[in-house]
């Protein structure tokens, strides 16, 4: 299947988008992603838990600077959100991840690629990189990698509460709740990325319910792999926002504890969407860190 080239059409999230049929064990899933570019190396982008989360939703101020620099890049609707199929989910959501993410990998006979994950796609990266480390040049993580409960910080976070509260009551204003704790400044929120939001959440309201079943049948849908930190030798870069209210900063340093060949990036004035709250600077960082 071949990618798209800016060259010969706008990036947009409509005409990057795709579809591959996968097997999980006896599982068949039809996962949606989006394909921009055609370089040699491959970039994929795993993104996080929030209802209505998707890979163009959580990236699409990071696609373009990759792409002008040559990499090919894969955003990848994990199994229960955007336009992938539903599921419920009653073990590890990182490894179900991982798993699905390699057999679209397979599918599209890609093999070696670098991961970026935000939050849950952090979780799923590790999990990916552990099951499969011949398969993984460069992780980037922001706002997730490890389960595990804070340090320092009660839990469930505030920003989990509010996160669970709207699967289960998805209105604009449990929407606009989580939203203001998600990002530092929620000015630069507008009216329609908010309603643009709701419109995913509410297009799939089976995604909705389903989350709130597998929370109920596990509460812990993501494995704490610090244990198994130290395996994992790929060169990692770990973003964080001082003021993320979900996954708190200590997560992170667990992260760099952990990973022997880490290095930590932390953002002021910044909650738990870095590549979104300071998209520039941290295009710029990703770009050089991927080509050195």
């Amino acid at each position: 299947m071949t990618a798209i080239h800016p060259a010969d059409t706008a990036i947009t999230e409509v005409s990057t988008s795709r579809f591959v049929s996968i097997k999980d064990g006896e599982t068949a899933f039809r996962i949606h992603y989006n394909d921009v570019g055609n370089g040699a190396e491959t970039v994929v982008m795993l993104h996080g838990s929030g209802p209505g989360a998707t890979g163009w939703a959580n990236f699409s101020r990071n696609i373009e600077p990759l792409v002008d620099m040559g990499y090919r890049v894969l955003l990848v609707d994990c199994p229960g959100w955007g336009k992938s199929d539903a599921v419920v989910n009653t073990g590890s959501r990182s490894e179900l991840n991982a798993r699905v993410l390699k057999g679209v990998l397979d599918a599209l006979d890609i093999g070696r690629t670098h991961i970026i994950g935000n939050s849950m796609g952090g979780h799923s990266a590790v999990a990916f990189a552990l099951a499969n480390p011949q398969r993984v040049g460069k992780l980037i993580l922001m706002g997730g990698g490890t389960g595990g409960p804070s340090q320092f910080v009660p839990m469930p976070t505030e920003g989990i509460k509010l996160l669970n509260g709207l699967y289960k009551t998805p209105t604009i204003e449990n929407l606009k709740r989580m939203m203001n704790v998600f990002v530092f400044d929620a000015s630069a929120l507008t009216d329609d990325l908010m309603q643009a939001r709701l419109d995913n959440m509410l297009a799939r309201r089976d995604h909705l319910e389903n989350f709130v079943k597998s929370l109920a049948a596990n509460p812990k849908q993501f494995t704490d792999y610090g244990a198994r930190l130290s395996e994992i030798a790929a060169p990692t870069l770990i973003v964080w926002g001082r003021e993320d209210r979900f996954v708190p900063m200590d997560v992170g340093l667990r992260l760099l504890a952990g990973l022997p060949n880490a290095q930590m990036h932390v953002f002021s004035r910044c909650g738990h969407w870095a590549q979104w709250e300071h998209a520039q600077a941290f295009n710029r960082m990703v770009v050089d860190f991927l080509g050195h």
